[in-house]
């Protein structure tokens, strides 16, 4: 990827013009806009329809919808109850809609603490996790984080053991989080039990009182196209035999987190994962 002028590292914006610019230069044949509703078995192949009702035949499919597009809520007692708010992360746009207001952050990883460091600038901010946080040290940045999430790649090619980034902590402590830490404001309570109309509610009798709950909870994996093929079991997980999902060596699931590869929800770890995957297809094309 070229430098970026007066960056250290790429902004986003740089990243989705590179992939632009990726595209065109190798005249990728991308086809937009196409969201795939379902993909089932046909006469002699996988048939792949969209939205757009166009229908493809393919003797093999990888499956790489991410998890961005399947936010996550956990299901407590009395949410329905529950007079006030309650968003995702990707509802939040920033701290100022929340001014005055009570709120309730949820969720232990970096949505939280980021989201919890703004809205405590201008709300009565509360947040309870399952268990509790942990910051990464205050100079582990994205090239410290570049480098262990490398570590735990070539770790688990060799059956090596590594914890990967989970074994630093939870928390990514940029300079949002910082501030907040020195204001005193990431003080984590213990997850509630249940909600009532005005507010979470614990196992000891204690309440509180919200206007806002905000699940920073995160996201799942988009695998509702896959579900005419039937290959998650009763737990709902897609296991793999490799590459390939069991039951099924058409279907091969890519960039979804690190049960289709390590960091594969990352565009390295997505990278290293696919050229595993496409080498499997050659040899597979091949013979």
């Amino acid at each position: 990827m070229p430098p970026q002028p007066g960056e250290p590292y790429p902004t986003a914006s740089h990243v989705v013009d590179y992939l632009r610019a990726y595209e065109a230069r190798y005249d990728l044949p991308v086809i937009r806009p196409a969201r795939v509703t379902t993909v089932h078995n046909g006469d002699t192949r996988l048939t792949v329809e969209t939205e757009q009702d166009q229908r493809f035949a393919a003797r093999i499919v990888i499956s790489a919808t991410g998890t961005w597009s399947r936010p996550y809520l956990p299901h407590y007692p009395g949410q329905r109850d529950f007079a006030g708010r309650q968003l995702h992360t990707v509802g939040y746009h920033g701290p100022e809609e929340f001014r005055g207001q009570r709120v309730v952050v949820v969720g232990g990883g970096n949505s939280a603490a980021q989201i919890l460091a703004e809205a405590s600038t201008v709300a009565d901010t509360r947040w309870v996790t399952t268990r509790q946080p942990r910051l990464l040290p205050d100079d582990v940045d994205g090239r410290v984080l570049f480098g262990v999430a490398s570590k735990y790649f070539l770790a688990r090619q060799t059956g090596e053991e590594s914890s990967g980034v989970a074994g630093l902590g939870d928390i990514v402590a940029v300079p949002p989080v910082r501030e907040a830490r020195d204001r005193g404001v990431l003080h984590a309570e213990p997850m509630f039990t249940h909600l009532t109309e005005h507010g979470p509610a614990w196992a000891d009798g204690r309440t509180e009182t919200a206007d806002v709950i905000i699940w920073c909870t995160g996201f799942r994996p988009a695998l509702a196209h896959l579900a005419p093929l039937r290959l998650r079991d009763q737990d709902g997980h897609l296991a793999l035999d490799g590459a390939h999902a069991r039951g099924d060596n058409r279907i091969y699931p890519l960039g979804y987190g690190d049960w289709t590869g390590a960091a594969s929800a990352t565009l390295v770890g997505a990278a290293r994962t696919a050229k595993t995957v496409d080498a499997e297809i050659a040899r597979r094309a091949a013979a």
